[in-house]
């Protein structure tokens, strides 16, 4: 039997070498010297030796055996066991149980946030179809479209918004309308005007009314009142709508019913505060004494709640921020004997209710409140039991779009007081029921066409000695648009088919579409007549006509 070799701290010889002195053996081969080797093979006597040839390579052991042999001796690995199939789904399930589990996690934690979308919108939907379908007319489903608003011929959409006070059973004259706005939008240039028409104007109703056939325009609508149906609110809406239109000379699509409430409730929808500026003409401001009982009973009551003169409604001019409450009352208030800031009564109030809207709209439109869920909950319920409107609702997403697309420096006011057209009172300058300049300045700031927004003064003269010619030409000159003021005989002489002439310069719109109407050259020298200062352009039409 073969035996194995032994090692020496675990040192295993690569090659045989029975003895030590081998090794020495090994040097002498490898030396050069013949007398050495021949030495050696006479000392061994080993044949074989001599047979090899010098240059033969006769390996030894060199420092990669002895690295070789270390390393093994560190080298403790035990073979690798072949698992079974079992096995081994076994270990790659278990690798595979911290990963799965995280993608169940995840996919509860979806299904969870999925479900609270869900929740969430289904609640929304629910407060919008209940209260749409309070507030506006058509099919739910229709909030889904974009249907265009409805314009008048200049392209502009009109809404009437009518405040009363039928929320409040105990408040006198719940029933009257003492806030009439009338909102125009134009869709495409992105603007909006709006005006208050004067709860006082007296107004021909066109049928019987408590007060008669003609009365304050703010007591129509309680007269138009058919019953407390939704299609009576819709009748009373579309009367006063043409009432309204018929007075300033416009097409009101749409009415708008509000209770004075829904400010309130508003205001505390969008965040709880709106801010104003307040510009009365007095240095101290406003303040109106008629509210200080919500303040207290005693006057150190007062002091201490309404700091710092115990008013309720009191505020200098400037910006001021106002509560939903104050909102509510500042625009309810206006002149007599306990306030001052309102020397103009109702013309002032219905200038704070219009700057009140313009707040509402911009903090509603303001970046995060439209995102809040509690603060659309809010507002629709605010709206729900307080608005009532023949707007369509597949109208309302247009209209949304609209009013969010119009920048504050395109939303203007037109004051009917200042600009000469109303007296104190609150009707018409040139008289009771003579709207012709109201209408003439409606137009003019509403109107698309250039030659009305213009409105410069024209005076027409006839002299063709035809009677009535000259009315003729008028009339038809007021039908385009024209600001005909004054319409006489011409001064004897001789004159061409028709002449024009300009006073000043400017009212360009007006002098090209003269020159495009009558083909003739516009003269800038003095006309044959002397005329006012305001009038800018004279017409004469020759006998030649």
């Amino acid at each position: 039997m073969k035996q194995s070799r032994s090692s020496i701290d675990g040192f295993i010889p690569r090659r045989s070498g029975n003895e030590l002195s081998d090794l020495h053996r090994v040097d002498l081969l490898n030396s050069t010297d013949n007398d050495s080797l021949n030495r050696l093979l006479n000392i061994k006597g080993d044949n074989s030796l001599r047979t090899l040839d010098r240059q033969q390579t006769i390996q030894a052991v060199g420092r990669s055996d002895i690295d070789e042999s270390l390393r093994d001796i560190d080298d403790t690995t035990e073979p690798v066991k072949k698992l079974s199939r079992r096995q081994r789904k076994r270990i790659e399930k278990m690798s595979k149980k911290p990963r799965g589990r995280l993608r169940r996690i995840i996919k509860f934690i979806a299904i969870v946030v999925t479900l609270l979308i869900i929740v969430a919108g289904g609640y929304m939907a629910y407060k919008f179809i209940a209260a749409g379908n309070n507030i506006f007319q058509g099919n739910i489903f229709g909030i889904f479209q974009n249907q265009p608003l409805k314009q008048d011929s200049n392209g502009r959409s009109n809404f009437l918004i009518l405040g009363t006070s039928e929320d409040d059973p105990g408040h006198q004259g719940a029933t009257l309308t003492d806030s009439i706005l009338v909102v125009s939008i134009d869709q495409k240039n992105k603007n909006m005007y709006m005006f208050s028409v004067p709860r006082d104007l007296t107004a021909k109703y066109g049928k019987g009314c408590v007060a008669g056939y003609s009365g304050k325009i703010n007591g129509y609508f309680a007269c138009s009142d058919g019953g407390t149906t939704s299609q009576a609110e819709q009748n009373r809406l579309e009367l006063t709508q043409k009432l309204v239109g018929d007075i300033f000379g416009l097409n009101i699509q749409y009415g708008i019913h509000v209770n004075y409430t829904v400010m309130r409730d508003v205001v505390n929808a969008i965040g709880g505060s709106i801010s104003v500026t307040i510009d009365s003409r007095d240095p101290r401001g406003q303040m109106d004494a008629n509210f200080d009982w919500k303040c207290g009973v005693s006057y150190y009551k007062r002091l201490k709640n309404c700091p710092p003169n115990g008013h309720f409604i009191d505020y200098p001019n400037g910006k001021v921020t106002l509560d939903a409450e104050h909102a509510l009352y500042l625009a309810q208030a206006r002149g007599d004997a306990l306030n001052y800031g309102f020397e103009l009564s109702n013309f002032d109030r219905e200038k704070n209710q219009q700057k009140i809207l313009v707040a509402i709209r911009d903090k509603a439109m303001s970046t995060g409140v439209l995102t809040n869920l509690g603060a659309v909950t809010n507002l629709v319920d605010a709206l729900g039991t307080n608005l009532k409107t023949n707007i369509q609702m597949n109208e309302i997403r247009t209209l949304m779009q609209v009013v969010n697309d119009i920048k504050p420096g395109d939303i203007h006011s037109l004051d009917l007081f200042e600009s000469g057209v109303m007296k104190g009172d609150g009707n018409p300058s040139a008289g009771v029921f003579n709207y012709d300049d109201i209408q003439a300045y409606i137009a003019k700031n509403l109107s698309s066409n250039p030659v009305i927004r213009e409105a410069a003064p024209v005076v027409v003269l006839n002299g063709t000695g035809q009677a009535g010619f000259g009315q003729t030409k008028a009339d038809n000159l007021i039908k385009d648009g024209f600001n005909v003021i004054h319409t006489d005989t011409a001064p004897d002489g001789m004159y061409g088919k028709v002449e024009i002439y300009q006073i000043g310069t400017g009212n360009t719109a007006t002098a090209t579409k003269l020159v495009d109407i009558y083909k003739v050259k516009i003269k800038k020298t003095a006309p044959p007549v002397s005329v006012n200062g305001d009038v800018r352009f004279v017409i004469i039409y020759g006998a030649t006509n």
